[in-house]
């Protein structure tokens, strides 16, 4: 089943050196996210989101939404990858919804089999870029729809009662993202350091050089609030496997 704009194709790629193989992908409905500078972080947040910093991201495209399980089986059957852990659980494996328990080196992997299926650049997004596209445009607002709390948005009290939902079903943002800070912890390509902000380049930050835990954005099903704010961080050790971690792909333009 495909998300609307998605495309189901069909390629040669390669992974890690593997032999040549006929094998389907679905290319993930993309949006263009402006260059520009914008205002990282929060005053009032948790400490590691101090001080509140500007940051120029260059341009880049963001996937409409969280990489699914539809799209995520595409790369299981062309690359025998081991399926996730929830993979076969009722609340967890619906096309639609995003593949879940998978750990920061499989969501890799997938960058690195579809950029090889497709000739494009796609990766995951730096903290930076998250919350840039997060945004959309706006600076000084606690979530991507603005300051409302999140027990405000519709239906709240209905969704992720077992699992998350299937993405795209609400609103989206400023710059046309679904399930942006709700839904599952979404992996990001930098280190984490709870420090990084205090030291991090004006331009185009991609994290410290090396740690011990990798940074994700958004928010969890499973939380007590379900949704979390655009300048919150979150990090686990890339090896982890949660049923409320997630991904979003990005794609370069240079």
């Amino acid at each position: 089943m495909l998300v609307s704009g998605e495309k189901l194709t069909t390629a040669s790629p390669r992974l890690n050196g593997a032999s040549e193989a006929r094998a389907k992908f679905i290319e993930p409905e993309m949006r263009h996210i402006p260059e520009g500078w914008f205002w990282m972080g929060c005053e009032t947040g948790r400490d590691d989101e101090e001080p509140v910093h500007r940051v120029w991201v260059d341009a880049f495209e963001l996937a409409a939404c969280q990489v699914t399980n539809g799209e995520y089986g595409c790369f299981l059957s062309a690359t025998n990858a081991a399926a996730p852990l929830c993979w076969t659980d009722a609340n967890f494996n619906d096309p639609k919804m995003p593949v879940v328990a998978v750990s920061w080196y499989e969501a890799v992997d997938y960058c690195h089999w579809l950029s090889q299926a497709t000739g494009k650049r796609y990766r995951l997004p730096t903290e930076a870029e998250w919350e840039h596209a997060a945004r959309g445009g706006a600076e000084g607002l606690a979530y991507p729809w603005g300051d409302a709390l999140p027990q405000e948005l519709p239906d709240y009290t209905k969704r992720w009662k077992n699992g998350p939902e299937p993405v795209g079903l609400y609103a989206p943002s400023a710059y046309g993202l679904y399930n942006l800070g709700d839904n599952v912890h979404e992996w990001c390509a930098d280190w984490y350091d709870t420090n990084y902000y205090r030291h991090s380049p004006e331009k185009n930050p991609r994290g410290p050089a090396h740690g011990t835990r990798r940074a994700s954005r958004g928010g969890s099903w499973r939380h007590h609030i379900k949704v979390s704010r655009t300048a919150a961080r979150s990090s686990i050790p890339p090896e982890f496997k949660y049923a409320d971690y997630g991904f979003r792909i990005a794609r370069s333009l240079l």
